[in-house]
């Protein structure tokens, strides 16, 4: 072991050493840890803790502002005569991370959503010296608006102490603090002069909110009860205390100028716009009523919302809100435009002088031929030059510093998105990802002050948040092949040669998409409602996947008590049956189209009544792959059964229908447990009896009738009132295994049509 530390601490020296920032803003100094350092390392001690239990006594923290001195995070490792382990950093943030560093380098540890990874060397690896590590990124942020809704709506106190923790071990010192703001927005209305029922009338369920909170969409979902008030408000302070403890900036909201319809009732004489409809929803749940910054009342509400934030939360003095997201301004006017952004921003520094807007830059590429150079100037010129942060959202594959000359001289933050909807797939842009924040660090004149991960949902594709996160305390990009290798080792334990390769086959394929513009929106035709136009391309050779898939079979059986394995296993062998769905479908299509009934319910017999549910066997036996404890945490929450259906129908209407008539449907499609055997295996199998009653008959495929067909099954599942398991069902092992021998041989036949 002490050999190999020794190897590894060089290769991490080395790779560690940073430069400083390339640009820097003074109107940004005051952003910065406001515990004090005691209270920071008490934030280690305990994270250590309940990571380690007894083991995380050999480990001495040591919080001290001083250790920087340019604002730069920076921790020193150092072994003790005694076998333990000194770290030292500025922040309670830079000690985790520079624990973890230490953990996974010279422990093999892994800690991720899926499973942690933590078998400790006895005694630990002692350093050679001292291991310095620290960052030229001044900010790591995390989290997209979106998140909230796709991911952590349900999620209790113990979820979010486990994900702060994970926020800290990766380093993260700049995260969205979001929860619980409908409670303060409700007091709010209420002294304006609101009613209780015009307050329902405007917020959206539990599962909606991010949409409601943005503009796009208002009611849907509610009303909100007032006990989820009551318990977000709670959750939140015990939130902003824990992130705050560890030395983190957490970033509260503002206003964007989205109001209830009855604000009008109390000032008809506000210059009020109502928005058309948004993605495919009608008038009922959407064209919100939006209030022109420039009318003297969006200051008055403005500075009211966010003197009660900051009475009721604190303040880090740093705020998000988005104007325009996925909505076209009422006018391109430069002058407009940059009076719309001044007024914004005057309704935030009228509460807090110090404050700094840090606003989503999905605006200028969602809306792209609005959003000319005039227009983006204009609107990020309305705040002066260093009190905003842009954060350049979908940064890996549509960069927008690289054509607007960094924001126009406004700091931003290059953002992984990675993920819409929370969609189950593994995915990656590993090539673009390890470029691109250091070309855009080393663009001319950047103003980049900081990393990022934006993704719409998480609990997917572990591997990326830890390679993103690690980049930002990198000087250069890794050599990604070694990386995956190490990875490989620290999230199994083992140095089993066949895992290494299985891994570096998964980063030169399916985790490295290396097409211009593309967007990870699972489109699979397994998650989709079937058609006769659906995608079944793919970004990478499925043969890098199949091979993956039979390495890791082969590892399994002295690996299955690894949940770190067993998540992965499930995860490859469920992403490996959704490409031979796609398989199935072209040749149940072609069956159709050339009318030949016999070979259509061959191939409709293995997908209906082996493929799908053997899936479904699958992931029902992993704890992470069941619709069960999504039901079960929203109704968690509910204090009577009128509030348990309202959340029940909250969180299966999000995965499915997205909507009261499927406007946005599938968007956030999982590939879960019990879903597969509801809803997707359902709209299959209607889907090929509609088809054999075409073939039958001679009678056309009519899409239209199936698609009112089909819509009958998909509001069914919603209101079913079925009870899903919680807990795993089934051996993972002997259900891969089975899966393996019937399929593995039908997915090499595969091969060249899909290629």
């Amino acid at each position: 072991m002490s050999g190999r530390g020794d190897w590894n601490l060089c290769a991490v020296v080395v790779l560690y050493l940073c430069v400083t920032a390339t640009c820097t803003f003074p109107t940004l100094d005051h952003l910065k840890a406001q515990a004090s350092d005691k209270t920071q390392g008490r934030a280690v001690v305990e994270l250590l803790r309940r990571l380690l239990g007894n083991r995380s006594t050999e480990f001495i923290v040591i919080v001290n502002r001083s250790l920087s001195n340019d604002s730069l995070d920076v921790c020193e490792l150092r072994s003790t005569k005694n076998n333990r382990i000194v770290a030292t950093g500025n922040t309670g943030v830079s000690v985790a991370s520079g624990i973890y560093n230490y953990l996974k380098y010279f422990c093999n540890c892994h800690v991720s959503w899926s499973g942690d990874q933590l078998d400790l060397p006895r005694p630990l690896p002692k350093l050679s010296g001292v291991l310095r590590i620290n960052t030229q990124h001044r900010f790591r942020y995390y989290q997209n608006v979106c998140t909230v809704s796709y991911s952590s709506v349900w999620w209790d106190w113990p979820r979010w102490e486990r994900e702060i923790d994970w926020m800290a071990l990766n380093g993260i010192n700049l995260p969205l603090a979001f929860t619980g703001q409908e409670a303060l927005w409700q007091e709010v209305y209420r002294a304006l002069g609101l009613n209780q029922s015009e307050i329902e009338e405007f917020f959206s369920g539990p599962a909606f909110l991010a949409w409601n909170r943005m503009g796009n969409m208002f009611k849907f979902g509610g009303p909100l009860p007032q006990s989820w008030h009551v318990n977000q408000l709670s959750l939140q302070f015990k939130i902003l205390e824990r992130m705050r403890a560890f030395g983190m900036i957490p970033v509260l909201p503002a206003f964007s100028g989205n109001i209830p319809k009855g604000i009008l009732r109390l000032h008809p004489e506000a210059n009020v716009t109502r928005l058309g409809p948004w993605s495919h929803f009608n008038c009922s749940f959407s064209c919100s009523y939006i209030l022109d910054p420039r009318d003297p009342l969006f200051l008055r509400i403005g500075s009211l919302y966010l003197s009660q934030v900051v009475r009721q939360f604190g303040t880090d003095h740093i705020y998000n809100t988005d104007t325009f997201n996925e909505m076209i301004p009422p006018s391109s006017d430069p002058a407009y435009l940059s009076a719309v952004s001044r007024s914004v921003f005057a309704a935030m520094t009228a509460v807090d002088p110090q404050a700094i807007w840090l606003m989503q830059g999905w605006l200028f590429f969602n809306a792209a031929a609005f959003w000319k150079p005039a227009q983006i100037r204009a609107l990020l010129h309305g705040v002066p030059l260093g009190r905003m942060i842009v954060l350049d959202l979908f940064a890996e594959t549509e960069p927008i510093f690289s054509y607007t000359e960094s924001f126009y001289g406004q700091p931003f933050i290059w953002c992984m998105l990675q993920n819409f909807g929370g969609n189950s797939g593994l995915f990656g842009t590993v090539e673009s990802v390890n470029s691109g924040l250091f070309q855009a660090l080393h663009f001319p004149n950047s103003t980049m002050v900081g990393v990022g991960m934006t993704p719409e949902g998480i609990e997917q594709n572990p591997v990326m948040y830890e390679l993103m996160s690690e980049l930002a305390w990198r000087k250069e990009p890794v050599n990604l092949l070694k990386w995956a290798s190490l990875y490989a080792i620290r999230r199994y334990g083992t140095t089993r040669d066949s895992l290494i390769t299985t891994w570096r086959l998964l980063f030169s394929s399916i985790y490295n998409c290396t097409l211009p513009h593309y967007r990870n929106h699972n489109h699979s035709p397994l998650v989709r409602r079937p058609s006769f136009h659906m995608k079944t391309d793919l970004w990478y050779n499925p043969a890098d996947l199949f091979e993956a898939w039979k390495l890791m079979i082969q590892a399994s059986p002295s690996l299955m008590s690894k949940e770190t394995f067993r998540y992965d296993l499930v995860d490859v062998t469920r992403e490996v049956l959704q490409v031979l769905t796609s398989s199935f479908y072209l040749d149940l299509t072609d069956a159709f189209h050339q009318q030949k009934l016999p070979e259509l319910l061959t191939t409709a017999g293995v997908l209906i009544y082996d493929l799908l549910p053997e899936l479904n066997h699958l992931l029902s036996s992993d704890r992470h792959f069941l619709l069960g404890k999504w039901l079960e945490r929203a109704k968690s929450f509910a204090i009577d059964e009128k509030e348990a259906e309202l959340y029940d129908m909250n969180a299966r209407n999000q995965v499915t229908l997205w909507g009261p008539s499927g406007e946005i449907q599938d968007y956030a499609s999982k590939e879960w447990g019990g879903l597969m055997e509801d809803y997707y295996a359902q709209r299959w199998g209607l889907f090929v009896q509609k088809l054999v009653e075409c073939l039958d008959s001679g009678r056309p495929f009519k899409q239209d009738a199936f698609n009112q067909a089909v819509f009958k099954v998909e509001k069914g599942f919603i209101y079913n009132g079925r009870k899903y398991p919680t807990k795993p069902q089934g051996d993972t092992y002997e259900i891969t295994r089975r899966i393996f021998l019937k399929y593995y041989p039908l997915a090499l036949k595969t091969l060249k049509g899909l290629s």
